[in-house]
C-alpha cells in the first residue's frame, strides 16, 4: 500500500453532552457529522461513505444518508458491537479508504437515553429483564450491566486480593483529568474517601466506580494520507488495529473476569504498527467501571497480570503521572459516548489541541474499545504527524 493511501482521521465532531434535553439520537448524529465535515474543512457532498451505531435508545441507522441529504454513497452500514464499535468502525473505514472502496468516510456515534422525569440509574438497569433465561436472571436479581461487571470484578479480587481502595483510586485520577476538560460534565475533584463513602451500586461498585449516562453524539472522519495532507486538521495516523471477541458471555469459564479481549487485539494491533507497548504515550481506555480499566491495563501488558490494584494504586495516574491515562476524564467524569468517548480524547491528544491537559508526548496512542460484558474488544494505535514520518 503506497504512503498516501495511508488511513487517517481527518475530521472530529463533537456535541454538547450530558443532560440535553429535546434532541433525538438522530439529530445529535446528523450534528456530529456536520461538525466532523467542517472541523476538516470539506464539505456534505464530499462525505461518500457513512457507517452509523446507535445506543440504547436506537432512533437511527442508515436512514441518516437521507437525514443529511448525501447521495452517491459507495459504503453505507450501520454497525453494533457495544462499546467497541467505535473501533470496529474506523479498522472498516481504514480498510475502505486504503483500497479505494471510498474516499472520505464518516462513522458516527450518538444517543439520547436521558429524560428530565427519570433516573440515569434506570436508563440501562431494565434492559435485558423479560421472559425466559433474561427473565430468570431477573428474577435472581442480575438484571442490566452493573451485577454482571461487579461478578467480574468480584472474581478478579478474589483470585488476585485487589480491592475497592485501589479501584478508587481510577476514579479519583480520572476527575482530576476531567477538572481540565472544559467539555467533562464532572469537573469537581474526589478524594479516595469520596470515592469509598459514595453510594453501594452493586458490591463491590460504589457509584463512582460507574461511568457517567449522557446524551450526545461524536462523529470522525476517515480518509486517505494524500488526501488529508490537503485538509483543516493536523492527520491522524490510523497505524494499528485488531479485534476479539471471546464469546464467553453467560457461559461458564475460567478467565470471565481475569482476561479479556484486550490480551489479544492489543499485541495483534501494536505488530501491525510495527510498535512495541514501551513506544505508547498516552493510553485511552474504555472506562464503563473502573475495574474494565484496571484488567485492560494488565491485558495490554502495562503491569502483570494480577498486579493492576497494586499499580493503579502507586500514584502512576492522572495528571503529573507516569501513565497518561484517560486524559479527558473518560467515561467515568467525561462524557459516556461509548467507544467514542476513549476515541475523541485520542483524537485531540493526538493532534496536540488537548489545552491543559495535553501530554507532552503524544505521538503513540492506544485506544480500547469494551462491548458487552467483557465479551467484545477492539483496539487501535493512532499516532501524530510526526509519528508517521
Amino acid at each position: 500500500m503506497r504512503p498516501g493511501r495511508r488511513p487517517v482521521i481527518a475530521g472530529l465532531g463533537m456535541t454538547e453532552f450530558g443532560k440535553v434535553y429535546g434532541r433525538t439520537p438522530a439529530q445529535f448524529a446528523a450534528d456530529a457529522v456536520r461538525r466532523a465535515v467542517a472541523d476538516a474543512g470539506l464539505a456534505l457532498p464530499d462525505v461518500d461513505g457513512l457507517l452509523t451505531s446507535s445506543g440504547v435508545t436506537g432512533g437511527f441507522s442508515i436512514n441518516l444518508q437521507q437525514d443529511l441529504g448525501l447521495t452517491g454513497l459507495r459504503l453505507l452500514t450501520h454497525m453494533q458491537a457495544y462499546g467497541s464499535t467505535a473501533g470496529s468502525m474506523i479498522q472498516y473505514a481504514a480498510m475502505a479508504v486504503q483500497s479505494g472502496m471510498a474516499s472520505v468516510v464518516a462513522c458516527v456515534f450518538a444517543d439520547s437515553p436521558l429524560r428530565p422525569e427519570r433516573r440515569s440509574s434506570a436508563i440501562y438497569g431494565t434492559r435485558h429483564a423479560g421472559s425466559g433465561w433474561w427473565g430468570l436472571l431477573g428474577a435472581s436479581g442480575i438484571v442490566g450491566a452493573n451485577p454482571m461487571y461487579a461478578l467480574a470484578a468480584r472474581r478478579h479480587m478474589e483470585r488476585y486480593g485487589t480491592t475497592s481502595e485501589q479501584l478508587g483510586h481510577i476514579a479519583v485520577a480520572q476527575r482530576a483529568w476531567a477538572g481540565l476538560n472544559p467539555a467533562a460534565q464532572l469537573r469537581e475533584p474526589i478524594t479516595l474517601a469520596d470515592h469509598q463513602q459514595s453510594r453501594w451500586i452493586v458490591e463491590p461498585f460504589h457509584l463512582l466506580d460507574c461511568c457517567l449516562v449522557s446524551n450526545g453524539g461524536i462523529a470522525v472522519l476517515v480518509t486517505t494520507a494524500d488526501r488529508a495532507a490537503q485538509l483543516a486538521q493536523p492527520p491522524v495516523h490510523v497505524l494499528g488495529w485488531a479485534q476479539s471477541h471471546p464469546g464467553r458471555y453467560l457461559r461458564r469459564d475460567p478467565d470471565f473476569g481475569l482476561v479479556t479481549g484486550a490480551a489479544r487485539a492489543g499485541p495483534a494491533a501494536l505488530d501491525m504498527a510495527g510498535l512495541r507497548l514501551s513506544d505508547v504515550d498516552v493510553a485511552e481506555l474504555y472506562d464503563c467501571y473502573t475495574f474494565t480499566v484496571l484488567v485492560s491495563l494488565e491485558d495490554y501488558g502495562f503491569c502483570p497480570k494480577g498486579e493492576g490494584g497494586p499499580y493503579v494504586a502507586s500514584g502512576v495516574l492522572g495528571p503529573g503521572g507516569k501513565l497518561m491515562l484517560n486524559t479527558g476524564g473518560g467515561q467515568l467524569s467525561g462524557y459516556y459516548m461509548w467507544g467514542m468517548t476513549p476515541l475523541s480524547e485520542a483524537v485531540i491528544q493526538a493532534r496536540g489541541q488537548g489545552g491543559d491537559r495535553q501530554a507532552q508526548a503524544h505521538d503513540i496512542v492506544l485506544v480500547s474499545g469494551n462491548g458487552g460484558v467483557l465479551d467484545h474488544h477492539a483496539t487501535l494505535v493512532l499516532g501524530s504527524s510526526q509519528a508517521a514520518r
